[in-house]
């Protein structure tokens, strides 16, 4: 009598008969980074005919979870649209708020290069998280604006104002988000919400107090008011 081999448990994925290759990234190394080290050697292999190979993990759950917030996307970026317009009654300061967003790419860059941290869905999340927070800080701003517009301020003497006003607070309400995110960076798993959030709110709390103003002064063609100096002749 011959004894036979034979598997026990038969994993299937769509019905289909699976080969399950796994691993886990050394520490201090994501897993993007993992995968795109591997990345070109493993696509390279070649496979019998019948066989396809796909990436699983949390590759696969962070695509997923990538398309599935653009659904939700568009209807919440109208809801604001449509707070922001109710907020100040006018399309000039949706539409500043609006021109600074973009800029703050520049902070989320500026922090995820040098680090080498991917922009993975945790990315997305702090980038998504940190619209809101600017956002806030633009609203505040223009807040202040139109507070100092009906105490009888010119318009132009009302955003410089706002802009020295606002400072302190607004400053340090993003000086305590940053802070509060310092534990995550040691976490593999955290670190690109953290690093996008830090970098980007550092850098856009300093766009919102400068551009914010100059694109209000822009959009409502403002001017300095020039001193009058009196001749005085003996």
């Amino acid at each position: 009598m011959l004894t036979e081999w034979e598997d026990p448990l038969i994993w299937r994925r769509d019905r289909r008969n699976t080969i399950t290759v796994q691993s886990n990234p050394i520490p201090g190394v994501t897993l993007p980074t993992l995968r795109d080290s591997v990345l070109a050697e493993i696509e390279s292999i070649p496979l019998p005919i019948g066989y396809t190979m796909e990436w699983g993990g949390e590759y696969e759950d962070t695509v997923d979870s990538q398309a599935a917030l653009i659904p939700g996307v568009i209807p919440a970026v109208a809801i604001m649209a449509f707070i922001i317009v109710a907020l100040f009654n006018a399309m000039r300061p949706p539409l500043v708020i609006l021109l600074t967003l973009p800029f703050i790419v520049i902070g989320m860059v500026a922090g995820l290069l040098p680090t080498g941290t991917p922009f993975g869905f945790l990315a997305l999340l702090g980038a998504m998280s940190l619209i809101g927070m600017m956002i806030k800080n633009s609203i505040v701003l223009l807040d202040q604006v139109n507070i100092n517009i009906s105490e009888g301020m010119g318009r132009y003497e009302a955003v410089m104002e706002s802009a020295v006003s606002r400072l302190r607070p607004v400053g340090l309400a993003a000086a305590t988000t940053v802070l509060g995110v310092v534990p995550l960076i040691q976490d593999p798993f955290w670190i690109g919400l953290a690093i996008t959030v830090m970098s980007g709110l550092t850098f856009g709390t300093l766009l919102t107090m400068i551009l914010v103003p100059v694109l209000y002064a822009t959009l409502y063609r403002l001017e300095a008011a020039v001193p009058v100096h009196e001749n005085v002749e003996e």
